[in-house]
């Protein structure tokens, strides 16, 4: 059984069909990502796992047990975290602050060893980890938002649109820390508008186009695809 199980979900804003009989599912120690434009409904989908949207239809299945009508809270307590578009972090805390926010769902005996972990991980983060939020680079800000998803210990991690307003060299860390999270055994979820970078990470990934999966298959099988690599590639 996989890790995660989307099948047939529908998502309505008022009455714009914003995701269309989506199916999909995410084996654990997988990257699997949602490529597509912007306003393809990449993003509703992760809201809807993460209980912050309701799916009119379907279901989705985590680790076995439904996670619809489960609040947000419990579906981060059940073991998935995710890191917002646009970054979303508490700007007038301190970076450890934040970080202790990301551990709400933990035993509080756990926190020092995992705010530990963060900074191995992280080591900018623990050089500023007195310092507001607001006042840290992009770059940092997207670290400081990953370090807190991580803090709650997911078994699923999902990613919206991490490159989103980062210089070329800062996009490069960042898939390289996402590299690095899959090497540790992570499973993540990764929406991202750019195509190529996501795809160079992913096991396997699914194209979304005004709310419907349009193509789906290995990584190497869409970057091989002449449609994907027109549409999405820039070739």
């Amino acid at each position: 059984m996989a890790l995660l199980q989307a099948d047939h979900i529908n998502v309505f804003y008022g009455a714009i069909h914003a995701v269309q009989d989506v199916s999909f599912h995410v084996e654990a120690r997988e990257i699997v990502t949602l490529i597509g434009a912007n306003g393809a409904g990449k993003s509703t989908v992760l809201k809807t796992i993460s209980g912050l949207l309701h799916a009119k239809s379907g279901r989705i299945v985590f680790h076995g047990k439904e996670l619809k009508g489960v609040p947000a809270h419990s579906v981060v307590a059940g073991g998935i975290a995710q890191v917002p578009e646009g970054r979303r972090i508490f700007l007038r805390m301190t970076v450890e602050e934040n970080l202790e926010m990301g551990a709400y769902t933990q035993p509080r005996a756990s926190l020092s060893a995992a705010m530990q972990e963060i900074f191995q991980r992280f080591p900018r983060l623990e050089e500023r980890r007195n310092q507001v939020a607001g006042t840290l680079s992009g770059g940092e800000q997207q670290m400081l938002a990953m370090g807190r998803a991580l803090m709650s210990r997911p078994t699923l991690l999902m990613l919206d649109e991490p490159s989103m307003g980062l210089a070329p060299l800062l996009v490069e860390q960042i898939f390289d820390i996402i590299r690095e999270l899959h090497q540790g055994g992570t499973t993540i979820l990764l929406v991202e508008q750019n195509s190529q970078a996501a795809l160079s990470v992913a096991d396997r990934g699914y194209v979304l186009e005004n709310g419907r999966i349009v193509a789906s298959g290995t990584r190497s099988d869409l970057l091989a695809s002449d449609a994907i690599k027109k549409a999405y590639l820039g070739a």
